[in-house]
């Protein structure tokens, strides 16, 4: 990736529906460039997709993070556990006292709890603390 398909991002993510025509001029390439750069983007999987972010107020179902503390060597040790959960929309690394910040999409409190009951029982989590969204404010994906 050179300094243009930087750019192109950068464009496409302030908004992915911007013509290719104003993405040419931002970036100052010709449209035919621009075309042909984005379908490599897409093609070698550097864009995946294009999608609708609503905010959380307007989304059915509930979501929350889960601050997991764990007793692994390693994080890459307990992440495939995340991995067999549906729900699961992001596992991060982070640091502080707690290994791993969890983002969890469900149709119902009654999922997150099932989910965070299955936690629960993983011989490798030591604490986990539950954070309910209740609104969003600021999206900049």
């Amino acid at each position: 990736m050179d300094k243009f398909d930087q750019a192109i991002i950068a464009e496409l993510k302030k908004n992915a529906r911007a013509s290719v025509s104003y993405i040419a001029l931002q970036v100052n390439l010709s449209r035919s460039s621009v075309s042909e750069r984005i379908k490599k983007l897409e093609l070698n999987g550097m864009i995946r997709g294009y999608q609708v972010l609503l905010t959380e107020s307007q989304k059915e179902g509930v979501s929350v993070y889960f601050e997991i503390q764990h007793q692994c060597a390693r994080c890459a040790e307990v992440i495939p556990k995340f991995r067999n959960i549906p729900e699961v929309v992001t596992c991060h690394g982070i640091s502080g006292d707690m290994d791993l910040l969890v983002f969890v999409k469900a149709d119902s409190m009654r999922r997150i709890h099932e989910i965070r009951e299955s936690l629960d029982m993983m011989d490798d989590i030591v604490k986990i603390k539950t954070h309910v969204v209740m609104s969003e404010w600021i999206d900049n994906r």
